[in-house]
C-alpha cells in the first residue's frame, strides 16, 4: 500500500463530505418559499418576528456560501444548532439517540459476520445440494427488503410466536439483546446474504488455486490447508463486502429503528423530518454520511492491506 494511495483515499474522503454537507445544507433553500417557514412548522401565517429571529439565528439573510461555512465550521464544532421542535441542542438529541443506533448495527454486524461468513464457507466447503440451497436461500435473503422483513418478523416471532417483543430498546443486558434481536436480523439478513455469497465464491476460487494443491501433496493436514491457505488468502474480498455491509446497515438502520421503535439516529431524524425540524435532520444526515464514508476509506485501506494488488490497481 503506497502513500499516493493513502493520500488518494483521504482526499476522496474529505471531498465526498464536503460535497455531501454542501448539498444537505443547499435542500432547505431548493424548498420553495422562505426556508424559515419550515424551522416553524410550515405556518401560513408565521410571526414576522419569530422569522426575522431565525433568520438571524440561521444566518438565511447571509450569503450562501457564507451561511454555509458557518453552519459547517458550527458542526465542525460540535455545534449542530437548536431543535425549534424538541427545545433542545441538536447536540444533545444526537448524544441521547447514538446509543441505540450504535446497540442495533453493532448486534447486526455480529450476525452479519458470523452467519454470513459461516454459511459462505461451509457451502464451498461442501458443495453439491449445500451450495445450491445456499445460493438459493441467500439470493432470496438480499431480494427481501428491510421493511418487509421486519413486518415478517414480527408476526411471526412477536405474534405466531411471542418469543421477542417489539417496541423499545430494552433495559439491562438481558433486556436489550431480547429487543433488539428482531430489528438486527431484519437489518441484517440482506447483507448475511451479500456476505455469504462473496465468501462462497472467494473460497470456492481459492479452493482450486494452484497453492491449494501443492499444500495438499506434500500432505499438509486438511485443516492447516483450509485455515491458512484458503481462508487466510480469501479474507481480502470477504472484508471488503463486510465492510461495505456494515456501512450499508448505518445508511438502513433507520428502518428497522422505525419499524421497531428502537428509538435511535434514524428514527429521529425521520421524526424531525415529518416535523420539519431541519437542523436535526441535516445534523443526523451529515453525522450519517460521514460515518458511512469513513467506513468505506478505512476498508479500502485495510483491503489494500491485505492485497496490495488493490493498492495497485487503485493508484492507476
Amino acid at each position: 500500500m503506497t502513500l499516493h494511495f493513502v493520500a488518494t483515499r483521504l482526499a476522496t474522503l474529505v471531498v465526498t463530505v464536503l460535497v455531501s454537507s454542501l448539498a444537505i445544507y443547499g435542500a432547505m433553500f431548493l424548498t420553495p418559499g422562505d426556508p424559515a417557514t419550515l424551522l416553524v412548522g410550515g405556518s401560513r401565517q408565521p410571526d414576522p418576528q419569530v422569522l426575522a429571529a431565525i433568520h438571524r439565528a440561521y444566518h438565511l439573510d447571509d450569503p450562501f456560501l457564507q451561511g454555509y461555512w458557518h453552519w459547517l465550521s458550527g458542526c465542525l464544532r460540535g455545534d449542530f444548532g437548536t431543535s425549534l421542535v424538541y427545545r433542545d441542542t441538536v447536540a444533545d438529541l444526537i448524544t441521547a439517540r447514538a446509543g441505540a443506533t450504535l446497540a442495533l448495527v453493532g448486534y447486526a454486524t455480529v450476525l452479519v459476520l458470523t452467519i454470513g461468513t459461516a454459511i459462505g464457507t461451509l457451502a464451498a466447503l461442501r458443495g453439491g445440494r449445500t451450495e445450491t440451497l445456499t445460493i438459493t436461500l441467500t439470493a432470496g435473503a438480499m431480494a427481501v427488503p428491510t421493511f418487509v422483513m421486519s413486518v415478517l418478523l414480527i408476526w411471526l416471532f412477536a405474534v405466531q410466536l411471542p418469543w421477542f417483543p417489539v417496541y423499545g430498546a430494552g433495559e439491562g443486558l438481558t433486556g436489550t439483546l431480547a429487543h433488539l434481536t428482531l430489528p438486527a436480523v431484519a437489518l441484517a439478513m440482506t447483507w448475511i446474504g451479500y456476505v455469504a455469497q462473496v465468501t462462497r465464491t472467494a473460497v470456492r476460487a481459492e479452493l482450486r488455486a494452484e497453492h491449494v494443491d501443492t499444500a495438499r501433496s506434500r500432505g499438509v493436514p486438511e485443516r492447516i490447508v483450509i485455515r491458512r491457505h484458503v481462508l487466510h488468502n480469501a479474507s481480502g474480498p470477504i472484508f471488503a463486502v463486510s465492510g461495505v455491509g456494515i456501512a450499508g446497515l448505518i445508511a438502513t438502520a433507520a428502518v428497522a429503528e422505525q419499524a421497531f421503535g428502537t428509538g435511535g439516529l434514524g428514527a429521529l431524524m425521520i421524526e424531525a423530518a415529518s416535523k420539519q425540524d431541519m437542523a436535526v435532520v441535516q445534523a443526523v444526515s451529515l453525522l450519517f454520511v460521514v460515518v458511512f464514508v469513513v467506513i468505506n476509506t478505512l476498508v479500502d485501506l485495510v483491503s489494500a492491506a491485505l492485497d496490495p494488488r488493490t493498492a495497485q490497481k487503485g493508484a492507476r
